[in-house]
């Protein structure tokens, strides 16, 4: 049984529907990305899997319950960072980490301890001296702490350096090989590869790609450099092939999946001295999806992400 499940999703905001027909399945274990632009509707999914708003139409079950009428079940086997984390001002922030473990139950002081040294934080700072990076660790600790089954993290890692960002990308590691499941939706492409066993992409509220990188990439290009004994010709006449630049040794290009075969028996011809091949990325295959979309990257849809 899937940990969440969403079945035909949809929210509408008065004339305006911000997702239409959301389908995701995260399984036990698993790291789920969920990516898109600004106004995707991202956010508004995770809203209505945490409860705080209904969906207008559809399903979404999370331990098999209803995500609104058994929320409160639901929130004592999750924990929820944000991206933009709001705390008590003239509380410490070891107080509020400790606060969210009793809500939670948990009693792991070792961990508790464990964490507050790897995000490099001070505990007993007010929270409303904390700057942004700071106030994303005191949830972080306090998420990664308190033993959920389940971590929904929207932007988790907003104001943090690349430092802490490892420190991040560790913690879920651990939670994933201790059997946790992690819905992750980040704007860091590379952080998303680095750490989901599947994405999904929502682009205007619809969920228009899902699968492992490696399923997913048969929709995008391989990046090759090559350096031949002949000058090649007519690679400009072949199918597939994109973005030719000549390099001080070579060629650099782009090929369709579908048609490499077809372009590696033609370059082939020419006498191979050297060839490097890099798998897309998460980002290529990204901004592929969004060619001819650019406005959607650059304003968003409706202002809810």
């Amino acid at each position: 049984m899937p940990i969440v499940k969403t079945v035909n999703v949809t929210k509408r905001f008065g004339k305006f529907t911000a997702i239409n027909g959301v389908n995701m399945e995260v399984s036990s274990g698993e790291v789920y990305g969920f990516i898109g632009p600004n106004g995707a509707g991202k956010s508004t999914t995770i809203r209505i899997l945490l409860g705080i708003i209904k969906a207008s139409e559809g399903e979404v079950k999370i331990f098999g319950k209803d995500a609104w009428k058994d929320a409160v079940d639901i929130h004592k086997q999750i924990a929820y960072v944000p991206g933009d984390v709001n705390l008590w001002p003239n509380l410490t922030g070891g107080e509020v980490i400790d606060l969210f473990m009793k809500l939670r139950g948990a009693t792991n002081k070792n961990r508790r301890k464990e964490l507050i040294q790897k995000f490099n934080l001070d505990p007993s700072k007010k929270c409303r001296t904390y700057s942004k990076g700071n106030r994303q660790k005191v949830a972080l600790v306090a998420a990664f702490a308190s033993g959920a089954d389940l971590y929904i993290l929207d932007e988790p890692t907003s104001g943090l350096d690349p430092l802490m960002e490892k420190v991040f990308q560790d913690c879920v590691m651990d939670a994933k090989r201790a059997g946790k499941s992690v819905l992750l939706s980040s704007h860091i492409l590379s952080e998303v590869e680095r750490l989901c066993d599947r994405v999904g992409i929502i682009r205007q509220g619809r969920i228009i790609e899902t699968g492992t990188l490696n399923e997913l990439r048969h929709l995008t290009r391989t990046s090759l450099l090559v350096e031949t004994k002949r000058p090649i010709n007519a690679l400009y006449d072949l199918k597939g092939v994109h973005d030719i630049a000549e390099k001080d040794q070579g060629l650099s290009f782009q090929v369709d999946a579908e048609e490499l075969d077809t372009v590696m028996q033609h370059v082939s011809q020419f006498g191979l001295i050297k060839l490097e091949s890099s798998p897309p990325t998460l980002e290529e295959l990204f901004m592929r999806h969004y060619e001819g979309a650019v406005h959607t990257l650059n304003t968003g849809v409706g202002g809810e992400s």
